[in-house]
């Protein structure tokens, strides 16, 4: 460049003939203004000299031929690219580098593109789909089967089990009687309906009690106490000319010792020991 400027500012020559640069009006030598005010480029530490192109991002500056791709080298002059921790990465190497891959696919979810996240893996909104009908899945309800996506309506058509008592669908959880499936909620009592899931329960004529109901309503009543007689966890009891009587209630109506496993003798509606029974 040359002007009407006759003298550097900073070292006095003459810049007759010569190339400067001017700063605040002011008119420097070529040599005068890199020492002076030339950058320092971040990747080769060399002054930005001033018949060089200084390319600036964020307070740093680099020469045109070093602003490349920290991981690839490719030129990033006039293209799209991202910063990691300082360092200027190509969106492509960003990419393979730093986001997501998708939990179908396994290629990487590009910056800006739409992702669905669920269940902590990210996917391409076109690969989050119905395995079955291939239909997006988006923000709709949907049911996980062998790490599988499916529909409501696809997941009940190909896989849901049929409530034995309500034949509503079972989308999940239930309870297996007599192999059949039925809701937890509706796996009640026969008698009271008190939701039998994780209960002691006795069968009759293919139909669960609760242990209250089935004594109410079948248990047969001890001869002795008059309670009901379930034989519920293995309880022993003693059964004799259609009388039943709980093991520790099968005693000597006279002198109260256990009978279980001895001779006894009737007298009426009681049970003696032989020696009661003899006297």
């Amino acid at each position: 460049m040359t002007s009407s400027h006759t003298d550097c500012h900073f070292c006095l020559q003459s810049l007759r003939g010569r190339k400067y640069a001017l700063r605040e009006e002011n008119a420097y030598c070529v040599p005068c203004y890199d020492s002076l005010y030339a950058n320092p480029c971040e990747q080769c530490k060399q002054p930005i000299e001033c018949n060089s192109k200084d390319l600036a991002y964020k307070g740093r500056h680099w020469h045109e031929g070093c602003f490349r791709c920290a991981r690839c080298g490719h030129s990033l002059v006039e293209k799209p690219f991202a910063a990691k921790d300082e360092v200027l990465l190509c969106t492509e190497c960003y990419s393979d580098e730093y986001s997501s891959k998708c939990f179908h696919c396994q290629k990487t979810i590009m910056p800006g593109s739409r992702k669905m996240e669920f269940k902590g893996s990210s996917w391409h909104e076109s690969c989050f789909v119905c395995q079955y009908c291939r239909q997006p899945l988006g923000t709709k309800p949907l049911i996980t089967k062998d790490n599988e996506n499916y529909c409501v309506s696809c997941f009940e058509k190909q896989f849901a089990h049929h409530c034995y008592a309500c034949k509503k669908v079972i989308t999940s959880g239930g309870v297996t009687y007599h192999d059949q499936p039925w809701h937890k909620e509706c796996f009640v009592c026969a008698g009271c309906k008190t939701e039998l899931s994780g209960q002691r329960f006795i069968s009759k004529d293919e139909y669960p009690y609760c242990v209250d109901c089935f004594s109410k309503f079948y248990a047969k009543k001890c001869a002795a106490c008059k309670k009901p007689i379930t034989a519920l966890g293995g309880a022993k009891y003693i059964s004799f000319e259609e009388r039943q009587w709980h093991g520790e209630c099968f005693n000597c109506g006279k002198c109260s010792v256990s009978l279980v496993g001895q001779e006894f003798l009737t007298r009426q509606d009681d049970i003696l020991c032989h020696e009661c029974g003899s006297a």
